[in-house]
């Protein structure tokens, strides 16, 4: 599970509700402390049991480079209600969810879109459907299909158990000690707690099930015409760095490793994660223009 460091909102970061034809989606806005806007937004998923918040860190930095950057929670995730029926957690309607937030947030404008974990599998989706119009892809610490390694078992761990036992013993007897052992602070460990009781339990049983069992669409992705990025920590124990290098390969993406991160580089690395991320989107904005001019 992904853990921010800190939940204080940096200046210019706010707390939103992003409207849709689908439904509302509880959003954390960034927007440049000084002038508007003057590049193309970017929209961040986050990945499963995970929320808007594992990117407080990296927020003011993306829009000080001049765009709006917005994280969501998805559907069924902490703030943003989901219902009781598992065909709204597939990666499909997940990544309906997120192309219709992507419209929402561009205006008409093209949006750069990035997943972490399992939202790089939602973001793929939203990708592959072509339902907004995005000015790259960057999958974070994600992977080809189905996750493997330590976060596998996991998984398959919170399947058995969790229809079984319910969210509290998921978190007495599974996360809190995690969280404990690895001395996270109180107040952040007190917002684990509540993160986790917000889920939807539905929606966490049908996203690990999706989690582990999401086929290799690298084939189709790299046919999809956007800037891509592969992004992961060189220590990550989700996805295996190697298995995500392979990845870029395939997909004949940028690929960017990030020095001493995990698995959220986001949290473990802000500034680096940052600046690689608005160099992609800087390059990817004026490849765009250029192709639109020439």
């Amino acid at each position: 599970m992904s853990t921010p460091r800190f939940l204080t909102l940096p200046p210019g970061v706010s707390s939103e509700q992003i409207e849709t034809p689908l439904g509302s989606f509880a959003a954390l806005e960034a927007l440049p402390s000084s002038g508007v806007p003057e590049r193309w937004p970017a929209l961040l998923v986050p990945g499963f049991t995970g929320s808007k918040e594992d990117f407080i860190a990296v927020l003011q930095t993306l829009a000080q480079a001049g765009r709006r950057v917005i994280a969501v929670d998805m559907r069924g995730q902490y703030e943003t209600p989901g219902p009781d029926d598992p065909a709204a957690y597939t990666c499909a309607a997940l990544g309906a969810d997120i192309d219709a937030i992507a419209a929402a947030v561009g205006q008409g404008e093209p949006v750069h879109l990035l997943g972490h974990s399992f939202g790089g599998l939602v973001a793929r989706e939203a990708a592959l459907n072509g339902g907004a119009r995005l000015a790259s892809l960057t999958l974070m610490s994600s992977g080809p299909g189905g996750i493997v390694g330590p976060r596998e078992r996991m998984g398959r761990v919170l399947l058995a158990e969790l229809p079984e036992y319910g969210l509290d013993y998921m978190w007495s007897n599974r996360l809190e000690p995690e969280a404990l052992a690895a001395g996270v602070p109180d107040d952040i460990v007190a917002f684990l707690r509540k993160r986790l009781l917000s889920n939807h339990p539905t929606g966490l049983v049908a996203m690990a099930k999706e989690v582990l069992g999401a086929p290799d669409r690298c084939e189709e992705l790299a046919g999809c015409g956007l800037d891509l990025l592969v992004l992961y920590g060189e220590h990550d124990d989700g996805w295996p760095p190697l298995l995500q290098a392979e990845m870029a390969r395939r997909l004949d993406a940028e690929c960017v490793v990030v020095p001493g991160a995990l698995h959220s580089p986001a949290v473990e690395a802000p500034e680096t994660t940052a600046a690689a991320l608005t160099r992609f989107w800087n390059a990817a904005e004026s490849r765009l223009l250029q192709h639109q001019h020439g």
